[in-house]
């Protein structure tokens, strides 16, 4: 998941982003509202993290302007003002969660799970395909009953293949989940880690089907013939 990080302090901003990256997410950070519109402009993101109090263009009005041009991703709004009619405003212009500072790295991390599987319409942080289970909070993925060992980058290929199943997961949108602005990686890396996560699922009837000329899908292969079928929506 890639998120954009609006946050004028430096110090606050280098923190957040090394815990959110540890957390597994692509984060790209701009120190105001401007630099985000123009961000948003040319790239695209699962969710924004705003702080209110930045230079020239406050986080209030960035994220009334995002709601009225038509974005509808997530917005996470940070700020020192605790004052009810804060609160109230922020959310009433469009934002979908409010942090008053200082808070904690895990409720930032569990406001923004919350976020990402509303705007996904996923209802539970665990994540399940057939006898595969993939636990976000706790970070940790079962397949057939046996803890599964994935990489940083293929927990964030398979986590996004998960989020769109029984859909196909577009390739363009893989690469954004694993890369940012400071960060450089091929399409053709996506192939690879397609590829380990393929190694590891199979053996266990999950098929991960290339479809041509878009991107990928989690199948639950049909027993007997190996087939692959897609379950239910």
């Amino acid at each position: 998941m890639r998120l954009l990080l609006v946050e004028d302090d430096v110090m606050v901003a280098s923190g957040m982003k090394l815990g959110l990256c540890d957390a597994g997410y692509s984060v790209d950070w701009v120190g105001s509202a401007e630099r985000a519109e123009q961000a948003l402009q040319s790239e695209s993101f699962d969710a924004a993290i705003v702080d209110i109090g930045l230079p020239g263009m406050d986080g209030l009005e960035l994220t009334r302007r995002l709601r009225s041009n038509g974005q509808a991703m997530p917005v996470l709004i940070l700020t020192a003002r605790d004052a009810l009619h804060d609160r109230v405003q922020g959310l009433d212009i469009g934002a979908d969660d409010y942090m008053v500072k200082p808070f904690e790295l895990p409720e930032l991390l569990a406001r923004l799970r919350a976020l990402l599987r509303r705007s996904q319409a996923a209802t539970s942080a665990v994540l399940s395909f057939g006898p595969l289970e993939m636990d976000q909070a706790q970070r940790r993925i079962v397949l057939a009953g046996q803890v599964l060992e994935v990489g940083p980058r293929e927990w964030s290929v398979l986590e996004y293949l998960l989020m769109q199943a029984p859909k196909p997961a577009a390739k363009d949108k893989l690469l954004l989940a694993l890369t940012g602005w400071d960060k450089e990686i091929t399409p053709n890396a996506i192939e690879v880690y397609v590829s380990r996560l393929r190694a590891k699922l199979e053996p266990s009837g999950i098929a991960l089907r290339a479809i041509r000329g878009f991107g990928y899908r989690l199948e639950l292969k049909a027993a007997g013939d190996g087939a692959a079928t897609s379950p239910a929506a």
